[in-house]
């Protein structure tokens, strides 16, 4: 199996939808779908159950999402290290959430402009680690929200954008202008998977103990909202699917966009990517709300 088509599978997998993960891979439709369906073809069996909505993953497909993601995390370690071996001025940034954010455009033609020589790598990850494997060392810099445990790491903060929770549109408190955390104490909350950073979890959680499906990707926290009714936060401005609607939340903290590295990295690469995110988001802090 390739690295590659691995990388297309877990893309897939994450989404649960073939256009949106074309969308995220940069590629059209038509040359994932055949992808996949070749990594069916090796593996022996199907990976994916599809129907007009979207996709499923068949029981192969989740044993074979835990192990590529697993020989994926190991591959950037090599990357990283064989990088780091040879000297080539190379940079890794990870990043969680919506990949359509503006501000991460402004700031990927800021920094190729001020430093054209150096290789540029991106990490895309999941929900449950908001450094972005920023404490594994697969990543250099993070581009992620907080709040999360802090120690040891400069966290220079972007954007904060106010919080909603989404809610299927024929749930009745959809009908509302705005929620308190209180009026969703009786309702089953997104849950990340063990061993998830608890500052993180219990943020998302609303500051209190939930109950609620395990998720890691947000195309699976909108499923579980679709099919469950499972209620969960997000920041306000997303795009969401018609079936689905975010209603503000009056009494939660907001969601802070940040740049994070390790507090003892003094390369000057990573410190220049810092400061030209701090610029490349400025204008969008006066009133702008965004993923």
């Amino acid at each position: 199996m390739e690295l590659r088509t691995l990388r297309y599978f877990v893309a897939v997998a994450e989404e649960l939808h073939f256009g949106r993960a074309a969308t995220r891979l940069h590629m059209s439709q038509p040359p994932l779908s055949r992808a996949i369906k070749q990594l069916e073809a090796e593996v022996g069996a199907l990976l994916f159950v599809r129907s007009p909505s979207g996709v499923t993953l068949t029981p192969v497909g989740t044993v074979l999402l835990d192990e590529a993601r697993a020989l994926l995390d190991h591959a950037d370690r090599v990357r990283v290290r064989v990088s780091a071996a040879t000297g080539v001025a190379t940079i890794t940034v990870g990043i969680l959430g919506d990949g359509t954010d503006p501000g991460v455009a402004r700031l990927a033609a800021a920094y190729r402009r001020s430093h054209p020589g150096v290789d540029i790598r991106i990490r895309d990850t999941d929900l449950t680690d908001p450094t972005c494997g920023l404490r594994a060392g697969l990543v250099d810099v993070a581009l992620t929200r907080a709040p999360f445990d802090q120690t040891a790491l400069t966290v220079r903060t972007l954007r904060t954008d106010p919080v909603g929770v989404v809610l299927r549109a024929d749930d009745p408190l959809a009908r509302s202008d705005r929620l308190r955390l209180a009026d969703l104490r009786d309702r089953r909350w997104f849950q990340f998977p063990q061993g998830t950073d608890p500052v993180w979890q219990s943020y998302w959680n609303g500051g209190s103990p939930r109950e609620g499906p395990v998720v890691r990707a947000v195309q699976e926290c909108l499923q579980a909202v679709l099919w469950n009714g499972t209620v969960g936060l997000a920041p306000l401005g997303h795009d969401l699917p018609a079936e689905l609607t975010v209603v503000p939340l009056i009494d939660m903290a907001p969601s802070h966009v940040v740049a994070v590295c390790n507090r003892a990295d003094t390369s000057p690469l990573i410190r220049s990517f810092i400061e030209i995110a701090t610029a490349a988001y400025r204008p969008r802090e006066n009133g702008a709300t965004g993923g």
